[in-house]
């Protein structure tokens, strides 16, 4: 990194480096959506977290003076946001979903999900009307365990299952479990879906599960195309794993359980393939097309028009 001896002798305290670093991201074409949407929000986020202080102390810091080595850590950081397109997540080696701190690293992609506030704001009511009767719960595809931790949090009694294909996902969601002290309560389970679950029920299952469509794919900014490109990807209309979890989460429903479901920009695909469904869509801060619910009852009912279609 040539210019890193120069920048590391000029640029002194943290707001000569919050400065440099807005200054860097205005001149280059990376993406924001891991966790900012704007210059200056991404660079406090790495300085902050490239300093390890928490990011609500900015103001205390603005004119500490920084080290000789926490510069050149910094130069290195912000070197590699531009030229690598590296999100600030796997720089720093976390991620936030509301005020939930999780680790991440280029095995995972970085936590985003609407299901996240459903489960904060109103824990998912009326649909769940009292979060003690929850009694298992599991997260589909949970990549760094975070919705599945979150589960834990809004539903203390349950114990919870977090299942994801991946073996490196499954290492990174340990990580967080014992970093919130839940190993006592959140089970890691390398699975495909539904595959290694045989026996289980759950009151509530969740998934955002890969939902990136084939031409979006082929246009992904690079950000995202650093990220695992198995946990993105869906099919040519990014609802493979989305069918297969319709076909088969009833049979891991109780009576009473719920399957609540992200599906990202799908939602006219997924109505036009089940056109007598009647999903719930719940309303996020993104809108309501975004994640759906459904019943047990109307899961048997998907699969039985599915096993009906499949003898004529």
């Amino acid at each position: 990194m040539n210019h890193q001896p120069k920048v590391a002798t000029t640029l002194l305290t943290v707001r000569d480096w919050v400065r440099y670093a807005v200054s860097q991201f205005e001149v280059s074409d990376i993406f924001y959506g891991h966790g900012a949407d704007n210059s200056y929000d991404e660079a406090v986020w790495l300085i902050m977290s490239g300093l390890h202080l928490p990011h609500d102390t900015l103001a205390h810091f603005y004119d500490a003076t920084i080290t000789p080595s926490e510069r050149a850590h910094l130069a290195g950081l912000i070197e590699q946001r531009v030229t690598q397109h590296t999100p600030t997540a796997y720089l720093v080696k976390e991620a936030w979903l509301h005020d939930f701190k999780f680790y991440v690293d280029e095995r995972v992609i970085v936590p985003r999900s609407f299901i996240a506030e459903l489960l904060l704001d109103d824990s998912l009511s009326p649909w769940i009307e009292y979060p003690e009767l929850v009694n298992r719960a599991a997260d589909l595809c949970t990549g760094s365990g975070c919705l599945g931790i979150l589960l834990a949090h809004v539903f203390p009694a349950a114990a919870v299952d977090v299942i994801d294909l991946s073996p490196d996902a499954i290492a990174v969601s340990e990580i967080n479990i014992a970093n919130y002290g839940l190993t006592e309560q959140v089970t890691a389970i390398q699975s495909d879906l539904f595959a290694a679950l045989t026996g289980k029920t759950y009151d509530l299952i969740i998934s955002n599960p890969p939902y990136v469509d084939a031409p979006s794919m082929a246009t992904l900014p690079i950000e995202y195309q650093n990220e695992p490109q198995m946990a993105l990807g869906s099919g040519a209309d990014g609802l493979d794993h989305t069918h297969k979890i319709l076909r088969e989460a009833a049979h891991y429903l109780t009576d009473d359980g719920v399957l609540v479901v992200e599906i990202g920009h799908n939602r006219d695909a997924l109505l036009n393939a089940y056109p007598d469904v009647a999903f719930v869509w719940l309303a996020t801060s993104g809108g309501d097309q975004f994640v759906f619910l459904l019943t047990k009852a109307q899961l048997l009912n998907i699969e039985l028009s599915a096993t009906q279609a499949a003898r004529l």
